[in-house]
């Protein structure tokens, strides 16, 4: 931890650097224009390193357990949540968007493999400024033929718990050193994942949050402070089932016409939603009224000189054959904040994209 002392016996100078910048108590403006020199810092390095781990892990168990990793395009033609939150590109004289999940295509996938994951880039073009929000963030999903919403959260939890738990083994230095700093201490994880994850449904967290002194009645949608009065006298992350239809996807199983099976996990001490899943719509005759319902039937693509509807494809995977199955979508950066006890999610990423700007370097 404080470093090694060297006998040398020749010294080779390669180049002279000129005075660094950077000093270690900058401002955050001196840190974004210096920002691939700061990630030069031991205690950054720390944090990638720890990241490097979680997502090693991670894959590790997805794959001993026989999950297929696949590879989904991030150019798409239509929206897998809200199309507000979309970043528009040009694809030649059409218009595409950088993906905002890979869910869609994993489903495509599973007919034919049965379990699928895949590890890629998604953008939300969200107006949100919290701590927690990012516009490209490392996306891991999943989905799987046959799993109901607690199979689903069974996986959930014991690839979260054997993901961190080898991370401890293999980071113990490197949480050591961003201890220093205010950063996690491995004890608090271990206890974190050593007991079981609590479920709770969406009405009961309404009726915590009133008691907590918040004004949310049912209906109302979480934002990062709901989440953190959830929270923040938590120990190990929880899970909140059952959210009303009109707060989720139009993609997401109904339970009645009230609520679907989905669940939220939400990460304890404040740090909200890390994790977001649910059983699939796999019915061709509700699906396709939910997506009337949703006004995405009249989204249009072109195939050659034939404009056909844009979701015509996900419709064929009910019409030609389905079954039930369920996914799940997991934040990276927000796990590794919640692991690392960090402050801002943009200490995550060597080079974060932020809405003030941050597209430098």
């Amino acid at each position: 931890r404080g470093g090694f002392e060297v006998e040398a016996k020749e010294i080779e100078i390669f180049d002279y650097g000129k005075p660094f910048p950077l000093r270690g108590r900058e401002e955050l403006d001196t840190i974004q224009k210096y920002r691939h020199l700061w990630i030069r810092s031991r205690w950054f390095s720390a944090v990638q390193k720890i990241k490097h781990s979680l997502v090693k892990n991670l894959r590790e168990w997805y794959i001993k357990d026989g999950w297929y990793e696949v590879f989904p395009p991030i150019l798409v033609g239509n929206a897998c949540e809200e199309t507000t939150t979309l970043f528009e590109v040009k694809y030649f004289d059409q218009k595409a968007y950088l993906s905002q999940s890979a869910q869609l295509y994993l489903e495509a996938l599973i007919f034919s493999l049965g379990k699928v994951f895949s590890l890629t880039p998604s953008f939300r073009a969200e107006k949100s400024r919290t701590r927690r929000h990012l516009h490209e963030y490392w996306h891991f999903e999943i989905e799987a033929v046959w799993y109901t919403l607690e199979d689903l959260m069974k996986v959930v939890e014991e690839s979260l718990k054997y993901a961190i738990s080898k991370t401890i083994e293999e980071r113990r230095e490197d949480f050591e050193l961003i201890k220093t700093k205010n950063g996690r201490n491995v004890e608090e994880l271990k206890a974190a994942i050593e007991k079981p994850w609590k479920i709770i449904t969406y009405r009961e967290a309404i009726e915590s949050l009133k008691k907590s002194g918040l004004n949310v009645e049912y209906g109302s949608d979480f934002g990062a402070d709901e989440e953190r009065t959830l929270t923040l006298q938590l120990d190990t992350p929880i899970f909140v089932v059952e959210y009303p239809r009109k707060l989720k996807a139009f993609y997401m199983l109904d339970k009645d016409e009230n609520v679907v099976k989905n669940f939220d996990l939400l990460a304890p001490e404040g740090y909200g939603e890390i994790v977001g899943g649910s059983e699939r719509e796999w019915r061709f005759e509700v699906l396709e009224r939910k997506i009337k319902e949703w006004n995405l039937d009249k989204l249009k693509v072109k195939i050659g000189d034939e404009e056909i509807p844009a979701y015509q494809w996900y419709l064929d995977l009910r019409r030609f054959g389905s079954v039930p199955h369920s996914g799940m979508g997991l934040g990276i950066e927000r796990l590794l904040m919640w692991v690392c006890k960090l402050e801002h999610i943009r200490d995550t990423l060597p080079f974060p994209r932020l809405r003030e700007g941050w597209l430098y370097p």
